[in-house]
């Protein structure tokens, strides 16, 4: 298939996709939410009767939460259910066992998608990333702040569990918005009353100790996928004049390549450029647009590519990509 002529005609392309399938997105809803459901369950359980070795299955557990997560995530971007109403119930539902309240994350993400590789407008939503430029002009204790922030150990560790167990408790950006302070009271009312059923449930406060896990386990994987769709060497980050969001989506986005068994497990997500250029496709739609149209297979990284991303930081305007520490000190980057 030849290159498309401009713009306008992507767009026009991928709008075929985003008409939603109410009964796939049902089946897709039902074979994540059961799986997750048996083996939150058997966790629970097992722990709280001093079943530790139950803790294992927080492994799988978590790879089921970041899919559920990411049928919340495309209830976010209305690409779900063709009712506004059913995506944002739905999302605000398993906002809940994301620990992840729904409309102030949709908000913040929304910003995350208007903003992605703009160097200009860098805001709420996205993983914080300085120019090498502004690096070499921060005070050393600062230096050393963003050093650890961008750690691999934190972002893959500490990381995703202060977001998702701590951070996600109060507004952090929208502080002075009700609705955002709604948003996040909601989801921290309904995960007290999930906590109440679980310990009920079980007759023990252990339990608890499996819903930690499992949390952690998908916040980790996905603070690691979100990660790499946007921090890879040959990103693209532009100033206000030069950006288009278009441009920000196919190039600024990876695509990252994986085994079938975890492109099921991570809903397609793998194809980030394209639900950049296009959020309101449903997950399950991607792999048609990749298949027919393979002009749009994006800038591919594979699983080795994605953990020699974890030493990319600072963003080097003169080469146009993303570079590490190295060398950043004595003028020179890589």
């Amino acid at each position: 298939m030849p290159p498309f002529p401009d713009d306008r005609a992507v767009r026009q392309a991928l709008a075929a996709y985003q008409s939603p399938d109410p009964r796939r997105s049902v089946w897709e809803l039902w074979i994540t939410a059961l799986p997750l459901a048996i083996l939150w369950v058997a966790a629970a359980n097992g722990v709280a009767h001093g079943h530790w070795w139950t803790l294992l299955l927080a492994l799988p557990a978590g790879a089921f939460l970041v899919r559920l997560f990411l049928i919340q995530h495309d209830c976010g971007h209305r690409a779900w259910f063709a009712s506004p109403a059913a995506n944002d119930w739905t999302g605000r539902l398993i906002g809940v066992l994301t620990v992840t309240p729904y409309d102030y994350w949709r908000r913040t993400h929304a910003i995350h998608h208007a903003t992605s590789g703009n160097l200009d407008r860098r805001s709420l939503g996205g993983v914080e990333t300085l120019t090498v430029e502004e690096y070499r002009a921060l005070p050393p204790p600062r230096r050393a702040a963003y050093r650890f922030y961008r750690n691999p150990l934190v972002i893959l560790g500490l990381g995703p569990a202060y977001l998702f167990a701590l951070q996600h408790r109060i507004p952090v950006g929208l502080m002075k918005d009700p609705a955002a302070w709604r948003s996040v009271l909601g989801n921290n009312l309904g995960l007290a009353a999930l906590i109440g059923c679980e310990i009920a449930l079980t007759g023990s406060p252990l339990a608890l100790v499996a819903h930690l896990a499992i949390v952690v386990v998908a916040a980790t994987i996905g603070v690691g996928l979100f990660y790499v769709q946007h921090q890879f060497e040959d990103a693209s980050w532009r100033r206000q004049s030069d950006w288009t969001a278009l441009d920000a989506a196919l190039h600024g986005s990876s695509h990252l390549t994986m085994p079938a068994p975890l492109r099921w497990l991570t809903a397609n997500i793998g194809a980030h450029h394209i639900h950049h250029a296009a959020s309101r496709i449903p997950f399950y739609r991607l792999p048609d647009v990749l298949r027919d149209h393979p002009t749009l297979s994006g800038r591919r990284v594979d699983l080795s590519g994605a953990w020699r991303a974890l030493r990319l930081a600072l963003w080097d305007e003169g080469e146009g990509r993303l570079v590490g520490f190295a060398g950043v000190r004595g003028g020179r980057s890589g």
